[in-house]
Parts: structure tokens; sequence; C-alpha cells
């Protein structure tokens, strides 16, 4: 039996249940393994604030979330001492994948979790970390993070506890697949061979949930404050938008062809689903036993989810009722009215949809994501009439981005009227097409650093300055508003 204290480096002042906790806490229980976390969300000198900053910028609404949750006086890097010193552990793991990994935090907390890691006075346990970074460059991320042991690529629930059944081993830990290790003996960073990818997401025990302390759950939403968790019921994308971090993790799985249109070839190898059976009894345990209401689904493309499984989970919601309301992330092509349909029933209250920017030239030669405009505006106005609401999801700062751009995107969101609207700066992440053109264009170095899509914009286009940004960020919403 192997102690794993896992580290939520979350710095934005808010609930998030990370999925990758969720998933490894589960199997190392079922396995025997102890298992803890610390959490940074709520102490006060490691926050940033992330939703102060954008309820002040009219992304989010006003809520009373700061009467509910009151946050740590204490030094986070003390109580961190406090902590290994009570728990002991044998491995420190913190950053790893899921389906949750588009813009809350999960590319920058590789950084974060180090930066509070390797600060520990005596170290007698071993530092395994994950997730994107890693993935993309294992080589880059042990320049960078050179006090971590074990860095992990692709997926990592099974390649954890493989490491904490062998971690009194170095033999036999070296030998584990999917990680990179330095060697000291020959002085170079040693890479295994590739893992496979987990083909049946439940052969992960239902994802722990308990690991959480309760005030994680509460979550501002349209106003109100609902007890919340972040879930998947899929992992992979079908599409390879040149920006996006899903396609580090279909490259490291060799998953790298795709069609004229950006739709990914053999795209059903990658994409993969829980059972309904299995779906329906994890949202049904989490709202009975821990109160949940708002299920938040990271998954990247809801309705590209095998619409057999769908419909069973819509059969087994129609049979058994729960008490909980879904918010989803989707494309515009698989809004109709059959969809619709399933997804009030499914109890899905709002979608989220990247427009990333108005222009379909632009999002077709530059983004490689092709959808006509006047699919956006069906798309909306349907939601619209069947009482869902819409987020808008827009980006500042692309490669090749100027100021008509952005206020094109404000006049298209003004047309569309959503009943959210969120602006993120462009982040370059390691490994996109996009950071490739990014750092050739000299805009973005090739190893930024404090890089976070909703907080602060590191460009340096002479198309667009960091403060017309900081700008657009800050009144992007009052703009489609047209308020003052």
């Amino acid at each position: 039996m192997a102690r794993i204290l896992f580290v939520n480096p979350n710095k934005w002042g808010r609930g998030i249940t990370p999925i990758w906790i969720a998933s490894h806490s589960a199997l190392l229980k079922k396995n025997n393994h102890d298992v803890d976390l610390f959490d940074c969300t709520f102490f006060e000198n490691w926050t940033n604030h992330e939703l102060k900053f954008n309820t002040k910028n009219k992304q989010y609404q006003d809520s009373d979330y700061f009467n509910l949750v009151k946050f740590h006086k204490k030094d986070i890097h003390q109580e961190f001492e406090k902590k290994i010193q009570a728990f002991k552990p044998n491995i420190i793991f913190w950053s790893a994948i899921s389906s949750h990994i588009h813009g809350e935090g999960e590319y920058v907390n590789l950084q974060y979790g180090y930066d509070l890691v390797s600060k520990v006075k005596k170290k007698n346990f071993i530092i395994v970390a994950g997730g994107l970074q890693i993935t993309s460059s294992p080589k880059l991320a042990s320049l960078n993070y050179p006090k971590i042991d074990y860095f992990v690529s692709g997926e990592s629930e099974f390649i954890l506890n493989e490491i904490a059944e062998k971690h009194k081993e170095k033999i036999l830990l070296n030998k584990i697949n999917g990680i990179s290790y330095f060697d000291f003996k020959t002085k170079e960073l040693l890479t295994n061979k590739k893992q496979n990818l987990i083909n049946n997401l439940d052969l992960i025990p239902a994802y722990d949930y308990s690991i959480f302390d309760k005030k994680i759950f509460y979550r501002p939403y349209n106003g109100k404050v609902l007890k919340a968790i972040d879930y998947e019921l899929s992992r992979g994308c079908i599409y390879t938008c040149s920006y996006c971090v899903e396609t580090v993790i279909q490259k490291y799985y060799d998953f790298t062809k795709s069609t004229p249109k950006g739709a990914l070839i053999k795209a059903k190898n990658y994409l993969r689903t829980k059972s309904a059976k299995r779906i329906y009894d994890e949202l049904k345990f989490v709202s009975n036993e821990l109160g949940i209401k708002l299920i938040r689904s990271q998954d990247t493309n809801f309705l590209t989810i095998d619409h057999k499984i769908l419909y069973e989970l819509e059969k087994y919601m129609k049979e058994e009722p729960l008490d909980i309301i879904m918010y989803i992330e989707t494309r515009p092509e698989g809004i109709n009215e059959k969809t619709i349909k399933l997804l009030k029933n499914l109890k899905v209250d709002g979608v989220g949809m990247g427009l990333e920017l108005a222009g379909a030239q632009f999002r077709k030669n530059s983004l490689n994501r092709f959808v006509e405009e006047d699919k956006i505006i069906k798309a909306f106005k349907l939601l619209k009439d069947y009482n869902i609401k819409r987020t808008s999801y827009n980006i500042i700062g692309l490669p090749d981005q100027d100021e008509k751009s952005i206020i094109e995107t404000i006049n298209f969101n003004r047309h569309l009227n959503p009943d959210n609207i969120t602006v993120a700066f462009y982040t370059p992440y390691h490994g996109t097409l996009e950071q490739e053109k990014s750092f050739n264009k000299r805009y973005f170095s090739d190893n930024e650093k404090n890089l976070d899509a909703q907080l602060r914009s590191l460009s340096k286009s002479n198309l667009l300055s960091v403060e017309k940004l900081n700008y657009y960020k800050k009144n992007f919403v009052t703009l489609v508003r047209n308020e003052k």
C-alpha cells in the first residue's frame, strides 16, 4: 500500500472539482492505497480571484458566492508542510489528463503545483506529475520542472496506480510505460514507450468526489449558487482545431490524420464513452448522497458522444428522474430539433458553444474549424426557442487577428444575443499548430509561463497590444450589450 497526496493548485479562487482528482482517487482507493488531497483553492495568499475579475467584466452575474465561502488567512506553504508531515506521503502527484482540459487553469496548473511542491524543505517522497505540458514535451517539462521525478504523458490513472504499486522498487518503476525520468548515470531524460488509451472508461471505478471538501461544491451559476461537480461522460474529440490542446493528446496517441473538413480520421477509436448505466449511477449517487444540483459536463463536444449511449441514458432519466440540471459544451452543427429534445430530456439547462471569432474564412483557413455562420445563428435560435440558456465562447488575440476582427466578433455576438458571453485571451498551448504559428510570428516565446486564458495575455503581437486586448477583455460584454 502507498500513500498518495494529490495537490489541486487551483488559483481561481472558486470551486472546481478537477476530474482527474476524482478518477485517480477512485482507482487508487479500489487498490487499497491511501489518498488525500491538499486543495489550494481557498488560500487568500494564493488565489488570483478569477471569479471577482470576470464578474467585474460582466462575464458572470453577481451572486452570494463569497457569503458562503471563506478564504484561509494562513500561509499556504506552511500549511502544505504541515499536511506532508501529518500524512507522510510516499508520492505527491498533480496535473493529469481527462476531458477537463479546455480553459480552467488545467494547462498552467503544472507550473503552479511545481511552485508549491518544489519549495518543500524535506523531501522523502516521489514527485510525479502529468497533464498537457508533459504530454506535449516531456523534455521541455523536465527542463522547466527539474525536481519532478517522474513525468507521465497521456492518460495516467493506471500509470499512477502502477507507480503506487512499485514505488519502493526503482528498477521496476523505471520500466513503467508512459513515463519519462532523468537518468543521473547517463545524464539524459529517458522516455519509455507509450501506454495504451483507456478504451473502456468503465474500468475506472465510480469517480470519487468524496475526496473534496464540501465547500468546493459551491458554484455560481446564472446569479445563483448551486452545489456542482465537474463531470465527464466521455473522453476525446472528433475535431482537430489548430488552437485546441485536444490535438496534443491526439498526436501523442498517433491520431494525426484528418479530413479536409477538420474531422479526425478513425475518430471512433479516439472518442470513448462510459456506459449509460454507469453514467446514470454516478449522477444518481452525487445527486442523492452529495446533494449535487449542477452537473458541469466537461466533455469536449457533448453531441458527438455515441447517440446510442445518450438515448439509453435518456431512458434511465425518464424512468427514474434525478433532481439535477446539466451544463454542456457542443458545436452548432449538432443542434437540431431531434437533439434539442434529447438535451431537454437529459436535464440540460445551459449550452456553451465556441464562436471563437466572427468570420467563417478565418476559422477555416487559420483555425481548421469549419462551421458556417448561418448554422451558428440557427443553433442559438433553436436553443432559445426551447428555453435552454446559451453561452458564447470567444477568443481574442489569435495569431493574425486584428482589432477589426474583434469588433466583428462583438457585432456577431450582438446579433446572436446569448444569455451569457465569455471571452478568453488566446493561449499558445505547446504542441498545437497555432502555438507553432504564434512562435514563428514572434507573438510568444516557445516556452511561455503563467499562461491563463481568463486572467492575462502575454502576447507580443504587432497587430494587437496587450493594452488593447485588456480593454476588450474588460469591455467585451458591455460592448455587445450596448451598455455604458
